[in-house]
C-alpha cells in the first residue's frame, strides 16, 4: 500500500559526496517520520538520520556534521546529503517511513522500508 523508491547510491572516493533520495507513494494520509538506515556486511542495521514531521532531526554520532537529512513534504520525498564520505560509510542504505494510510477499515499506521541502495566509498 506504500512504496518507497530510493535512488542516488553509487561508488565514490573518500572525501566525496553523494545524495540519496527516497520517494513515498501509495494510499498515504500523512508521513510521520522519514529516515535512513544502513547495513554494512556482517553488521546490524543502524539508524543514520531521521526527520519527524514537526521538523526535528536525529543523526548517528558517526555522521554528524557530514550528513544532512531533508524532506520535501509536498513530494513525500526525503533526501540524505552525504559529504566527506569515508570508507566506513560503505553500506546498503535503506529508506524508512512511518506512515498513516487510508484503509478500508479506517486509518492505519505502519512502518515501511525501501529496497536499499548501495553506497561504496573507496579509500
Amino acid at each position: 500500500q506504500v512504496q518507497l523508491v530510493e535512488s542516488g547510491g553509487g561508488l565514490v572516493q573518500a572525501g566525496g559526496s553523494l545524495r540519496l533520495s527516497c520517494a513515498a507513494s501509495g494510499s498515504i494520509v500523512s508521513i510521520v517520520t522519514m529516515g535512513w538506515y544502513r547495513q554494512a556486511p556482517g553488521k546490524q542495521r543502524e539508524l543514520v538520520a531521521a526527520s519527524a514531521s514537526g521538523g526535528s532531526t536525529n543523526y548517528a554520532d558517526s555522521v554528524k556534521g557530514r550528513f544532512t537529512i531533508s524532506r520535501d513534504n509536498a513530494k513525500n520525498t526525503v533526501y540524505l546529503q552525504m559529504n566527506s564520505l569515508k570508507p566506513e560509510d560503505t553500506a546498503v542504505y535503506y529508506c524508512n517511513a512511518g506512515v498513516t494510510i487510508a484503509h478500508s477499515l479506517g486509518l492505519m499506521v505502519g512502518t515501511y522500508w525501501g529496497q536499499g541502495t548501495q553506497v561504496t566509498v573507496s579509500p
